[in-house]
């Protein structure tokens, strides 16, 4: 089947392309990209006037909880979200029962992914047998089953030497680490950042510090060991400073902001709602301000969701018995426009390269662009229409948000994957 999309702005980075023009798929391939395509040459045309044309989505930090905890979200729910919020691959982390720390399980997340048959779905593998800490997993067979990274998710290995090791041997195979920065000691039973909200409302407070120790920990052992270092969900100012400083220094480090780490501080928290606890926790707005300009400035790479459902009478136990986590899939694209590209943070091609080309840079595959000969993976977005985030409407199982009833403004129209298209508004 050949689809055209006509009258788009089409963004791709690879190609610095910003202006309308059209774009012909011919089965799994875009085969045309640019000028006036004849309608007859088409089977279905999409009139994509007034829209954002890019690379289809990815996404390098969802949880599908899949296995041991499909109550949550299993990988069919994960997909449909993940495809109404426009992505076309996702990296899931690896915190799942069993544990994802063996070829086996990986393969099981694959094989589930494919007969959901909706989009690209990477298993990310864990760096310890059973997120325990304590021995490296077998890295090399989980890249052979299919793994597109390694991660502890969830915690930090708080062992530097076992976390080094596992650092050279995803070098040595090519591997990126991504990082959740947590020094668990610091944590201390913390449920919401450290400061004066934590204090009106009688909180253990998570420092700065929990993040930022581990964070600079990881950056110099990427520089020791050469392994390919992706920061995850960045939510202090030092973050930025860090991510800056290693760079400029050619280290093998990029970064990720999450779309409630940029919208979000902890003035905006009003009441003991579990839907505002998430790890790491919405900082001060000084935070937020530096995270906004690690954006502006490239130093941060990408935005990811950290997509993290949990139910919903896990989450009405306000802060301190929640579990820590939100959903993401289905308002990051609205919450980046708005919050973004509106308020002049972000280019329109800037959101295109965080949410789309870098991360396929850093996961090393062929995707993040439009190019003709590409494989047709596609995101369509009306990034004029303004709506409600409705929770009830999310194809994801959690409705943890706290962004339920906001008005926003981008709205995902169509999301096309291997030239077919998976949804439609």
């Amino acid at each position: 089947m050949k689809i055209l999309i006509r009258n788009g702005r089409v963004l791709d980075p690879a190609t610095k392309t910003d202006e309308v023009r059209d774009i012909l798929i011919a089965d799994r391939l875009i085969e045309k990209n640019g000028g006036s395509i004849d309608e007859k040459e088409a089977d279905r045309v999409i009139d994509a006037a007034g829209c954002f044309v890019m690379p289809g989505l990815i996404d390098l930090h969802v949880h599908f909880r899949d296995p041991g905890f499909e109550y949550k979200e299993d990988i069919e729910s994960g997909c449909r979200a993940a495809v109404r919020g426009g992505y076309t691959t996702v990296c899931t982390m690896p915190n799942t029962k069993p544990v994802t720390d063996c070829g086996e399980v990986v393969t099981y997340i694959i094989e589930k992914a494919k007969k959901a048959g909706l989009l690209n779905v990477l298993p990310v593998g864990a760096v310890t047998k059973g997120q325990q800490g304590k021995e490296v997993t077998d890295i090399e067979e989980m890249k052979a089953a299919g793994i597109c990274a390694i991660s502890e998710d969830g915690k930090s290995v708080m062992d530097s030497n076992v976390y080094r090791e596992a650092m050279k041997e995803a070098a040595r195979l090519g591997l990126p680490v991504f990082a959740h920065c947590e020094d668990i000691n610091l944590v201390a039973g913390g449920t919401m950042n450290m400061g004066k909200k934590s204090e009106e409302m009688g909180q253990k407070g998570i420092s700065n510090a929990v993040e930022d120790i581990i964070a600079s920990r990881d950056i110099l052992l990427a520089k020791e060991t050469g392994a390919r270092l992706h920061l995850c969900h960045c939510s202090t100012e030092d973050s930025v400073i860090m991510v800056r400083e290693a760079k400029a220094a050619g280290l093998p480090v990029t970064g990720e902001i999450c779309p409630h780490h940029f919208t979000l501080c902890e003035e905006d928290i009003d009441s003991n709602d579990g839907n505002y606890k998430m790890n790491p926790p919405v900082r001060a707005r000084r935070d937020l301000l530096a995270l906004r300009q690690g954006l502006k400035d490239d130093v941060f790479d990408v935005i990811s969701t950290d997509h993290a459902p949990h139910s919903e009478e896990e989450k009405s136990r306000g802060f301190e018995k929640s579990p820590f986590g939100i959903v993401g899939s289905e308002t990051a694209v609205p919450l980046a426009i708005t919050e973004l590209v509106e308020k002049g943070v972000l280019t329109p091609m800037q959101m295109a390269e965080k949410m789309s080309y870098h991360s396929a840079q850093i996961l090393g595959i062929d995707k993040g662009t439009l190019q003709e000969g590409k494989i047709a993976d596609i995101t369509i977005i009306n990034p004029a229409e303004e709506y409600v985030i409705d929770k009830n409407t999310f194809a994801s199982k959690g409705k943890n948000t706290p962004f339920d009833g906001w008005k926003v403004r981008g709205k995902v129209k169509y999301t096309i994957v291997n030239g077919k298209i998976v949804y439609q508004d």
